[in-house]
């Protein structure tokens, strides 16, 4: 496979399902992200927890995620570093700008919601992400529980027509 196929296949390691019932996600965009010693080895075994970590910009204008827990490897040694260290995230210059503006409104952040790799590397799928609110949640559900209903309901009409 060519190393600039855009349909590489992504090898997903973590994903983030809470995010989704618990903030709107407004966009999404991806970022390389730096990793230490055995960290690699620990990622590619699935040894990660990512629901409580966010991302923010750092006083140097870098992207950071934080607490992103990564087990230390196991068959490691003492280059296994802090589970819940701040680890750096690779964009270019004018997205980290753009994303800096959208963060400085007000009740906007950056969570994750899939470490996975690309082509080898590892990545972060970021999401803008605005809070939603008990009675937004209580909404998110019932359209749900309407679409789930309404897909029932026309399966067994299209079954009856056989």
């Amino acid at each position: 496979m060519p190393k600039d196929d855009p349909a590489a296949p992504l090898q997903l390691v973590a994903s983030n399902r809470a995010a989704y019932h618990d903030f709107f996600i407004l966009e999404t965009h991806e970022a390389g992200l730096v990793l230490k010693g055995t960290e690699v080895k620990s990622l590619r075994a699935k040894h990660c927890r990512i629901q409580d970590a966010h991302a923010r910009l750092d006083r140097q204008g870098n992207l950071e995620l934080l607490n992103f827990h990564i087990n230390p490897y196991e068959h490691g040694n003492r280059y296994n570093g802090d589970p819940t260290r701040s680890r750096r995230l690779l964009m270019h210059a004018h997205q980290i700008r753009k994303l800096a503006a959208a963060v400085a409104t007000k009740g906007v952040t950056l969570v994750p919601l899939r470490v996975y790799f690309k082509r080898g590397r590892a990545k972060v799928e970021l999401g803008l992400a605005k809070g939603k609110q008990e009675h937004d949640k209580r909404e998110t559900l019932r359209t749900r529980q309407a679409e789930r209903e309404v897909r029932r309901v026309l399966g067994t009409a299209l079954k009856g027509r056989r």
